[in-house]
């Protein structure tokens, strides 16, 4: 009896959730609502004839087919670029500059870079990794072509998604049980920075900044020694760090608008045309 054949939907759908870590996280990544996706999946394992993933609200884990049908997805995907990059015109050559802050690089690069190199192989990409107050003027100096940040007014580049922040803290210490509580906190003019002093001042917390830094692993480190707590993106707690809210004495915190910006200038350029259809194609999420 024939197999039923390995539809190229369903790859992707896996490929996406295993990049991801989880099939919520997916879900921006493939532009399929979570219903639809976790279909895909098992339409994906009934032509598989076996389980492809062990799945649970906080677990993913390859099964033995996962693990041997992965190479073959990515290859299968990579083919398929290949195969629309050769009948849809020249190909894209040149160099982009993109600019992303440390906190969105760790979770949302991986899948953006390898689509962005499946479809257009021939480009060059220099990435830039700074603080989004650093990046916005650069990519309105033309030092940079495009940027992903933390918009500063709502009428700044286009719209990406939200990103909560947390409150983070090491259990060992309880730091967040001090008065004044211990802050560390991102560069002067930083939005983040301004949103975190905004909420201890509302609920008029006392709190001292014991340590500044433009680097989130300054303020990591900073956290992990004791030192003190510090706002970062959901996305970025490490798992060795303790999220912290309301039942820690802590303000709740407003979410991050994140956008794709551009300069002036890179809209003459194929790459960074290119670059930018790709970031708001991976990180774009329905809302």
């Amino acid at each position: 009896m024939r197999t039923a054949d390995l539809q190229l939907d369903w790859l992707r759908a896996f490929v996406a959730v295993v990049d991801a870590g989880s099939l919520t996280a997916a879900v921006p990544h493939v532009h399929r609502s979570p219903s639809a996706l976790s279909m895909q999946l098992k339409k994906l394992e009934d032509a598989a004839g076996a389980p492809v993933l062990v799945r649970d609200p906080r677990h993913l884990e390859l099964t033995h087919t996962g693990r041997e049908l992965l190479g073959y997805a990515r290859r299968l995907l990579e083919l398929h670029d290949e195969a629309l990059t050769a009948l849809h015109g020249p190909t894209v050559t040149g160099r982009v500059t993109l600019g992303v802050p440390d906190d969105y690089a760790f979770a949302y690069l991986t899948p953006l870079l390898r689509a962005f190199g499946n479809r257009h192989p021939s480009v060059e990409i220099c990435l830039v990794c700074e603080q989004s107050t650093l990046l916005i003027p650069k990519v309105q100096r033309g030092e940079l072509d495009l940027a992903v940040v933390s918009r500063d007014r709502v009428e700044r580049g286009t719209f990406l998604f939200r990103e909560p922040v947390v409150w983070v803290g090491a259990m060992a210490y309880e730091i967040w049980r001090k008065d004044p509580l211990p802050i560390a906190v991102y560069e002067t003019g930083s939005r983040a920075r301004r949103d975190v002093i905004a909420a201890l001042s509302g609920e008029r917390r006392a709190y001292r900044i014991v340590y500044s830094s433009r680097s989130l692993v300054g303020l990591l480190a900073a956290v992990e020694s004791g030192l003190a707590v510090a706002a970062i993106t959901a996305t970025a707690v490490p798992p060795q760090l303790q999220a912290l809210g309301t039942e820690h004495g802590l303000p709740p915190l407003p979410d991050l608008d994140v956008a794709v910006i551009r300069g002036k200038a890179s809209s003459r350029t194929p790459a960074a045309n290119a670059m930018h259809e790709q970031v708001v194609r991976t990180l774009r999420r329905r809302t």
